[in-house]
């Protein structure tokens, strides 16, 4: 019996939840030093958008404060995947710390992209601005008539 949740039967949710979980995230975003220009992960990710250019598709997603080192790109299967992984920290000697806190974020966009030749894909990262060149490749769309037995 130790182990059960109990259920709340209005939110069809668990009960453990108080509520207050939303109030204390506004409370530490509002006294952190950059309060108002950071983001929420809870709700929110980088902005990607996406765009076909004809013969490729240009991809642009909002990178602001990261470097190239934070960004790996993968196609796999005719889906592109973003990833960004950011660890904060900083390395103090000759400290008596009480309390001490870093931060790491990491968050991932995956886009369909079927028709994307993956051998000519290009990234550049500039000003918090990253760039992505995909090619199209040439397929042959031909339909098939099947015949019901």
């Amino acid at each position: 019996m130790v182990g059960l949740v109990p259920f709340n039967r209005k939110n069809r949710d668990l009960a453990t939840r108080s509520g207050l979980e939303d109030f204390y995230n506004v409370l530490d975003d509002f006294f952190s030093s950059d309060w108002p220009l950071r983001r929420s992960l809870a709700y929110d990710t980088f902005k990607v958008d996406v765009q076909d250019k004809g013969n490729e598709y240009l991809i642009e997603a909002e990178m602001p404060g990261l470097s190239k080192e934070d960004i790996k790109l993968a196609m796999v299967d005719g889906r592109l995947t973003i990833s960004v992984t950011k660890n904060e920290s900083t390395e103090e000697k000759d400290k008596n710390y009480i309390h001490r806190e870093r931060r790491c974020v990491s968050m991932s966009r995956t886009i369909r992209l079927e028709d994307a030749d993956s051998s000519g894909i290009k990234a550049k990262l500039s000003n918090g601005l990253l760039r992505i060149n995909v090619p199209k490749e040439e397929r042959s769309r031909t339909t098939i008539d099947i015949d019901v037995e």
